[in-house]
């Protein structure tokens, strides 16, 4: 017979696994309708906060490996919505900066941290709740990248 640790329904790893699918299938209609990919709006995320940022950079802030982020760079630069370019002080480096189709899309997708938002309050997730939620999340990410 199986232990109840081994049950689906004791697992948090399928719980957190099936929110993030669900919570990013809800960003494809809001994004799909401009040729957008989550992965291509979180690395629009990071560079709307500061433009022209070494690869490096943008893979750390979003927690990925700079050989996952460079393809998805490659397609974004296919695309018209970033630029890459060797680094002025490191020519090593690789400097992503925003084209004006990158920025303009900050103000075509205004909308959709509310609207994604919005989808995710039910009885226990509530405006007033959802930071106590960043928080306990937060704080799960941070002991999990600590791990070895």
């Amino acid at each position: 017979m199986i232990g109840e640790k081994f049950k689906l329904e004791n697992q948090l790893c399928f719980r957190l696994y099936t929110a993030s699918r669900l919570l990013t299938q809800a960003y494809h209609p809001l994004l799909g309708e401009y040729g957008l990919t989550y992965p291509q709006y979180l690395v629009l995320l990071v560079l709307w906060e500061k433009d022209e940022q070494p690869v490096n950079d943008i893979a750390k802030r979003l927690l990925l490996e700079t050989n996952t982020v460079t393809p998805l760079l490659k397609r974004m630069e296919a695309e018209g919505i970033v630029i890459r370019s060797q680094g002025k002080k490191d020519a090593r480096q690789t400097i992503v900066k925003l084209t004006k189709k990158g920025r303009d899309f900050q103000k075509k997708l205004t909308d959709v941290p509310e609207t994604v938002g919005n989808a995710v309050i039910c009885e226990k997730v509530t405006p007033e709740t959802v930071p106590g939620l960043f928080g306990m999340l937060d704080d799960v990410i941070d002991h999990l990248k600590r791990q070895p």
